[in-house]
């Protein structure tokens, strides 16, 4: 993806290599806020992994293809596993606050990781399940022991995140909610101004699987007007166009549900394993329409929630270090005895089926339908 480091790297390279020749280490987001807390230069496993500069079969960096691209391997630090203490808080701050010399811990740094901590399942170590993170994007996967590398996940441009426990996250990147932030953006621009609920209730409203798109299309990653670029798309796919504000959302709605059953296909195909319920966490998981719509989509009951399944993650995570918690398991147990879980039993079969076959018909990268989906849609 564009947004990679890997690709942000070559541009810093072509456009001002004096940067590169400069610097001594390079530290992501979180890494750099650690070492501000304790003086750490070390890259956390779970955000090194999102950078497309790691092997993901050694777990360290991917020296042979850095060095092919010229890029320095001293600026690279040494990789460290999710849990790790890093050092204890710079005296400076520890005079500041008043806190003790307290260690400072990595937690699984990228968000998504930390959010798949907390995913309140049951069946923890299983491979019957699948999460989607929920909000801006939308991230779908399933826990693996190990990288998918196959031509398939290349094809299909799946990725492998660093997950807890030396676990990898092969899940592939939906554009999620930004569809509906950016109609929103607009309707505001012009003076229709409404919350995100009066939206989803104008698509409630609004009449059903009439028109679609495929949300990972290259048109919606940054259009200067989202409910054009969505009307346009209908218009080049000889579909009614939605005019309406609650047209719009119900569109951008069913869109994303049918997508994610795109990639449950995919996910199936892929790991030979029927993917019984979809956790949804994160921010959208307060989308009750979406949720539907998704149980509906894919044929699967949707268990929604927590909303702050990252900061439950990434906190856990920490006590699990310091020895008060044992297992991974047992952060999901606690993630599920604290939160509120709403589930949503899946609906009107056949209507959804016949929108996926015309959904297939333009959404980008459509896979054979594996014999498991098949039989669960048809059951």
């Amino acid at each position: 993806m564009q947004l990679n480091t890997l690709f942000q790297l070559l541009a810093v390279k072509e456009n001002t290599p004096e940067f590169l020749e400069q610097a001594d280490c390079l530290l992501f987001m979180p890494d750099f806020l650690h070492w501000a807390l304790c003086g750490s230069r070390l890259t956390e496993f779970t955000i090194g992994s999102t950078s497309q500069c790691m092997n993901p079969l050694t777990r360290n960096w991917a020296g042979g293809l850095l060095k092919q691209f010229g890029l320095p391997m001293r600026i690279f630090p040494k990789i460290v596993p999710p849990g790790t203490t890093l050092g204890s808080l710079r005296p400076g701050l520890s005079d500041r606050t008043g806190l003790a010399a307290i260690r400072v811990i990595a937690p699984p740094s990228h968000d998504t990781a930390s959010a798949v901590a907390a995913v309140p399942t049951a069946h923890s170590g299983k491979s019957n399940w699948t999460y989607l993170s929920s909000g801006t994007w939308s991230l779908m996967g399933v826990e693996t022991a190990k990288a998918s590398l196959s031509a398939r996940t290349q094809e299909l441009n799946l990725t492998n995140e660093g997950g807890l426990d030396g676990t990898y996250r092969l899940l592939k990147n939906i554009m999620g909610l930004w569809l509906v932030q950016q109609c929103k953006r607009s309707f505001d621009a012009r003076g229709k101004v409404y919350d995100y609920p009066e939206l989803a209730k104008m698509a409630a409203h609004s009449p059903a699987l009439r028109s679609l798109v495929d949300p990972d299309d290259g048109r919606f990653l940054n259009p200067p007007d989202m409910p054009k670029a969505i009307q346009d798309f209908c218009r080049e796919t000889n579909q009614p166009i939605p005019k309406t504000e609650g047209q719009l959302i119900r569109c951008a709605y069913e869109s994303l549900a049918l997508k994610y059953r795109q990639v449950l296909g995919w996910l199936e195909e892929l790991t030979g394993n029927r993917l019984d319920v979809i956790h949804i966490v994160g921010g959208g998981s307060q989308n009750a329409i979406l949720n539907q719509f998704t149980a509906d989509a894919c044929q699967r009951p949707v268990l929604a929630g927590p909303v702050e399944a990252t900061a439950m993650g990434n906190l856990l995570v920490q006590v699990r270090s310091s020895g008060e918690i044992s297992s991974l398991t047992e952060i999901r147990d606690i993630v599920r005895q604290s939160s509120q879980v709403k589930c949503y039993q899946p609906r009107d079969v056949e209507r959804w089926v016949t929108a996926a076959a015309r959904f297939g018909q333009f959404a980008t990268g459509t896979p054979t339908t594996p014999a498991s989906h098949r039989r669960s849609i048809s059951s």
